[in-house]
C-alpha cells in the first residue's frame, strides 16, 4: 500500500508516526501524480488549498488499474474486506494481484 498527499514531508511523517501508519506515505508537494490521476481537489483543503480527492487504486504488476474507488469524504475508505472481494472477483488462482 502507498498513500499520496499534498502535505510536506515533515507534516507527512508527523502524520504516520501519530496514526501509527507502517506503508509507504508519499509526498506530492506540487500535486503532481494527484493531477495524474484526476484526483485534485482545487481549494478542498483549509484555506482553500488545493488536496487530494480521497481515492484508493488497485493496480496489478503491469501497472493496469484493476478498481477504483472515489468518494467525496476523506472518512469514507475502503475496508480490507472490500479490498479482498474485489481481489477474488478480478483475478483467477493463477494471477496474483498484489
Amino acid at each position: 500500500m502507498v498513500a499520496v498527499s499534498v502535505d510536506p514531508p515533515e507534516v507527512t511523517r508527523e502524520h504516520a508516526v501519530k496514526k501509527g501508519y507502517t506503508f509507504t506515505l508519499l509526498a506530492d508537494t506540487k500535486a503532481e501524480v494527484i493531477r495524474k490521476y484526476d484526483l485534485l481537489h482545487a481549494g478542498g483543503g483549509i484555506r482553500s488549498t488545493d488536496i487530494a480527492r480521497p481515492a484508493e487504486f488497485l493496480i496489478d504488476p503491469t501497472g493496469t488499474i484493476r478498481w477504483v474507488n472515489l468518494t467525496d469524504d476523506y472518512r469514507s475508505r475502503a475496508n480490507a474486506e472490500q479490498f479482498l472481494n474485489v481481489i477474488d472477483k478480478l483475478a483467477p488462482a493463477s494471477t496474483p494481484l498484489l
